[in-house]
């Protein structure tokens, strides 16, 4: 085992029990070598190599922007005030 991983799995470790579970599921997929990677379309290569990029630098939208988006299409009743992943 590498000294980052035993380093992530300490991190892990810290979490709640169903934040745990979620990442060991994550792991055992990822690590599954029958499990092919998403085939992207060329025509959309350039957006989803910008959204990594934007990602990598913590490049998010805001939550207005979010709340904007969910009245767009009529959603905004279904779209909680505060967000469970929203920066603090």
């Amino acid at each position: 085992m590498t000294k980052l991983l035993e380093q992530a799995l300490k991190a892990v470790q810290q979490l709640p029990d169903q934040s745990q579970d979620e990442i060991a599921q994550a792991m055992l997929h990822l690590a599954r070598s029958d499990v092919n990677p998403e085939i992207i379309p060329a025509a959309d290569l350039s957006s989803v190599l910008r959204g990594l990029e934007q990602a990598q630098k913590r490049q998010f939208v805001s939550d207005s922007e979010i709340e904007a988006t969910f009245r767009r299409f009529d959603h905004a009743e279904s779209c909680p005030p505060r967000y469970p992943y929203r920066r603090r």
